[in-house]
């Protein structure tokens, strides 16, 4: 495991940084995920959720022996499970530095990859990598009905649990989705723009609370993978659905998209990418 581990306030977010196009696998910064999940009173050795955070990066290029540069759009999967997350910029970086460096295949850098960002996450981590011929990034809708049109008023900035609402009736499963998330990077507070999809069952969420309460991270400062275990952990403690699935996909930033989801119920969550990102 990486020994490059501290808090966001130490990484590279918000200074000066020089790129490097030589290979260098120190510049990850991993992030220990569990500061966070204490805020939110999860417990490491029993997670209330499975799930991915699923990262696409726009800019990937290296060198073959000749000289020649590959790209590639890359997706990266990291486990819910493991102890750290990496920091954006850090990882940004870390891809720019593949720029200058020779390599003797394709399969070599994959490899090469899934080591460094495994030890540095600590756990196992997967990565694809997709050509631009021949391959088509899908354009879609989010599953389930939209609340954006709801007619509320809000005036609050700050995440309030207390705008959470539930009905009288019970829900076998509804699918909600939302584009007004937004939240603010932990660091720099540079905006972070996403759409978030809740599926669940149990006693039925009001919609309006729904909204106003994904409303209300607006000024919020999170990362994106700990903004969506904060929405998971308030709607189990406030609503108490029986399952409980939170996908969110962010508008890439750097040439880099970061889309977690977290479920007690589903394995996979596979949606097309909406035309923002």
């Amino acid at each position: 495991m990486s020994s490059n581990i501290g808090t966001a306030s130490h990484s590279q977010l918000g200074q000066h940084t020089p790129y490097c196009s030589e290979y260098d696998p120190s510049l990850l910064f991993p992030i220990p995920r569990q500061e966070k999940r204490d805020e939110l009173g999860i417990k490491a050795n029993s997670l209330p959720f499975n799930g991915l955070d699923i990262w696409t990066a726009f800019e990937i290029s290296w060198l073959n022996t000749k000289g020649k540069p590959v790209v590639r759009i890359a997706e990266f999967a990291f486990q819910v499970s493991s102890p750290n997350l990496i920091e954006s910029k850090s990882f940004k970086l870390y891809l720019n530095s593949f720029n200058g460096t020779r390599f003797e295949s394709e399969q070599d850098v994959i490899e090469l990859m899934e080591k460094d960002l495994s030890d540095a996450s600590g756990a196992p981590v997967v990565v694809d990598f997709k050509t631009l011929e021949g391959h088509e990034l899908l354009f879609g809708d989010l599953p389930g009905e939209n609340i954006d049109d709801l007619d509320i008023e809000i005036n609050e900035y700050q995440v309030d649990t207390s705008l959470l609402k539930t009905l009288d009736e019970e829900v076998d499963e509804e699918t909600l989705n939302s584009h007004l998330l937004k939240s603010n990077c932990l660091v720099t507070c540079q905006p972070d723009w996403g759409s978030v999809v809740v599926r669940y069952s149990g006693k039925k969420i009001d919609e309006a609370s729904l909204l106003k309460y994904i409303i209300s991270f607006r000024e919020h400062n999170e990362f994106h993978e700990q903004c969506v275990e904060r929405i998971f952990t308030d709607i189990m403690k406030v609503c108490r659905p029986v399952n409980l699935t939170v996908y969110a996909r962010y508008v890439r930033r750097g040439g880099l998209d970061i889309n977690p989801y977290r479920s007690n119920f589903e394995e996979e969550f596979d949606i097309s990418r909406t035309q923002r990102q």
